[in-house]
């Protein structure tokens, strides 16, 4: 079977699977045609012509060809989206062998996510005053709710309940959550509700109950068109424009934990299946961790001190006695 002709079978799978986000499918395809090009570019017609002919070395000297071009993160997706495909492919009896299989993807790097402070979120909403109902909707709404940017996007108006401050999200492996819509989210979705109204009706296809949010002409809002609107954002409160979406939603956990919710309240709210992943996504301010040290342990230095004094105050008390 020709590279081609796998691909389209591949994409028709992935498309059938309501598991897989729009963003997942995305990725995955344009890694797996990252591969296809670098083959092509690499004088290997053989191997596109007969799939099968693809073995372990070209995945190997594709994913060096993007090593020191890219993250780690980047070349273990790639990695990743190529082994997916294949194992398809050999399910499907198209290949013998899957040939990423035997790969290892390469040690990732331990990096905190980018983590907007209290005062950084404040600033960005208080100095886009002139944002659109629309984008203030969507960015009170990642804040408050930690949505990753796909299941913002995914969202239609019935899975709103701002009457009772919820929300219900379709997150990864197509597993359903609810989660609270906090009282500025709220405000600012019943603002952008009859924007919302407007640019239905210039795609009547979309319906009262069709996505939440809109784009100027009316169809669905796209996870890219998220991106770029928070970079003129970024832009306009004098913050890092290198920030994601996503910075959002490690913002809302950071917060969360520093506030006093437990990890396992936090796990909950933001759909991880397991604790080790919200682990990984959240962080304490390293000042507050030397606080509360100093204050809770008896030999800390500053709780020796503060003991020393209650003592020194105690005996001279009963000294006056």
């Amino acid at each position: 079977m020709h590279f081609d002709e796998a691909l389209k079978l591949f994409t028709r799978h992935l498309e059938s699977e309501r598991a897989r986000s729009r963003e997942t499918t995305r990725a995955y395809l344009a890694d797996i045609n990252g591969f296809r090009h670098f083959l092509e570019s690499t004088g290997r017609p053989t191997e596109l012509e007969t799939v099968d002919r693809i073995d372990s070395f070209h995945v190997r000297a594709f994913l060096a060809d993007r090593f020191g071009k890219i993250s780690k993160v980047s070349v273990g997706r790639k990695l990743a989206a190529l082994r997916t495909f294949f194992r398809f492919l050999v399910r499907e009896n198209v290949m013998s062998v899957n040939p990423a299989a035997a790969i290892r993807a390469p040690k990732q790097e331990k990096r905190l996510p980018k983590v907007f402070s209290v005062d950084e979120m404040d600033r960005f909403f208080s100095r886009n005053t002139e944002m659109g109902k629309r984008d203030t909707a969507i960015f009170e709404l990642l804040y408050s709710s930690g949505l990753r940017v796909g299941e913002l996007t995914s969202l239609n108006t019935p899975d709103l309940d701002l009457e009772n401050g919820w929300a219900r999200v379709l997150g990864k492996g197509a597993k359903e959550r609810y989660v609270p819509v906090g009282s500025r989210a709220v405000e600012a979705l019943k603002a952008y509700l009859p924007v919302r109204a407007m640019l239905e009706a210039k795609t009547p296809t979309v319906g009262a109950r069709g996505p939440l949010f809109l784009n100027s002409r009316g169809g669905p809002l796209s996870s890219r068109s998220v991106r770029r609107i928070l970079k003129t954002c970024l832009d306009g409160a004098g913050l890092a424009r290198d920030a994601s979406p996503h910075a959002f939603r490690h913002s809302f956990a950071t917060h969360m934990l520093q506030g006093g919710a437990d990890l396992r309240s936090i796990q909950e709210l933001l759909g991880h299946s397991g604790l080790s992943t919200t682990q990984r996504y959240t962080r304490v301010d390293l000042g507050k961790l030397m606080e509360v040290y100093d204050k809770a342990h008896p030999r800390s230095g500053a709780a020796s001190d503060s003991n020393n004094e209650a003592q020194d105050t105690k005996r001279r008390n009963s000294e006056k006695t």
